[in-house]
């Protein structure tokens, strides 16, 4: 079998990164497997559509589109699956560079024809230049990174992490494209699980389905200054429980928490066995790790309360786009909040 074409989707929407979206362009078209085309695909921000169209008017493998359904990142990726021409779509962060080899791993595993989705393993570019001591490596998901206790190596997994993944193209034909209403919206609550929710669908919809994370895909993701500090930490944590609330409940607690499962009991404990431990040793951060593994799971706990609440009245749903061609159809009309 030969090796696929893979379209690439960068989600943009903010002048603020301009120089990291350049940089993310050009990992892409560094690749030793050649993008097929890149879409970069601005998150209603006329003048930033304006000036991305102007700097890759000559480059004609970069198009630069509007996100064509309503504000947000899920919206946004719809709009660049429904242009792409590849077998593979794959993802990248505004925020992030890819190594050179990332969408030849990505094309890799789509010999076994079986294989719907391939992700990778990102890591975090602190802003301060290094970790900060408290910041446990469990928590990487909380600033867009693989997390300590995802297994190494080209393993099976139940869903892959929306910056780094790739998904077969007719994975959409058969789920539909991303659900708007859980994931990010610019700079708002930063919400998630929109790519966890797009592959439990995609499984239901394709029984056979093989979903991968290779870790030799690599990219590298910027962190700011301001998601070093332990108040974004807990913001994130608390808006992933309500994400994962909303999920459970169109899905089903089954294979909305299948994973989430062994997170909380066996990798974050072994965690905090660490941090004390390294408390115990006089190394630094090791009780500040500990204390911020319990507020993550007691925060994110607290978020799916309480979105567990809003879903059973009715105050949280979210919505399925089909994707057809070079339009993103019936935006919105597929509801699904609270019903599974």
């Amino acid at each position: 079998m030969s090796d696929p074409d893979i379209s690439v989707v960068i989600c943009v929407y903010t002048e603020g990164r301009w120089e990291d979206i350049l940089a993310a362009v050009s990992s892409v078209r560094a690749q030793s497997h050649p993008a097929l085309e890149t879409f970069l695909v601005v998150d209603h921000n006329a003048a930033l559509l304006d000036r991305l169209a102007m700097e890759y008017k000559e480059a004609g493998q970069v198009r630069v589109l509007a996100n064509a359904g309503p504000r947000g990142l899920s919206a946004g990726r719809n709009t660049g699956i429904a242009a792409a021409r590849g077998d593979v779509v794959a993802f990248l962060d505004d925020d992030a560079v890819a190594e050179r080899d990332w969408l030849r791993h990505f094309a890799e595993g789509y010999a076994d024809p079986r294989v719907m989705a391939v992700g990778g393993r990102t890591v975090p570019i602190w802003a301060s230049g290094r970790r900060p001591a408290w910041f446990p490596e469990e928590f990487d998901w909380v600033v867009g990174c693989t997390y300590r206790g995802l297994p190494p190596g080209r393993v099976r997994v139940r869903n892959v992490l929306g910056g780094n993944a790739s998904f077969r193209r007719t994975a959409f034909d058969a789920a539909g494209g991303f659900a708007t209403g859980i994931g990010r919206d610019g700079d708002k609550r930063p919400l998630g699980c929109e790519e966890t929710e797009l592959c439990i669908r995609l499984t239901r919809a394709r029984p056979d389905a093989v979903l991968l994370i290779d870790d030799r895909a690599v990219i590298h993701h910027r962190v700011p200054e301001a998601r070093e500090h332990f108040g974004y930490f807990r913001t994130r944590a608390y808006a992933e429980g309500l994400s994962k609330a909303l999920v459970a409940r169109s899905v089903g607690a089954d294979k909305g928490l299948e994973s989430e499962r062994r997170y909380t009991t066996r990798v974050l404990p072994a965690g905090v066995a660490r941090g004390l431990r390294d408390a115990l040793l006089a190394r630094p951060g090791g009780a500040q790790r500990a204390a911020a593994i319990v507020t993550g799971v007691l925060t994110a706990a607290g978020g799916y309360v309480v979105g567990s609440v809003r879903a059973r009245r009715g105050g949280a749903t979210f919505s399925v786009a089909r994707i057809e061609g070079e339009a993103v159809a019936d935006q919105g009309r597929a509801e699904r909040g609270g019903r599974t």
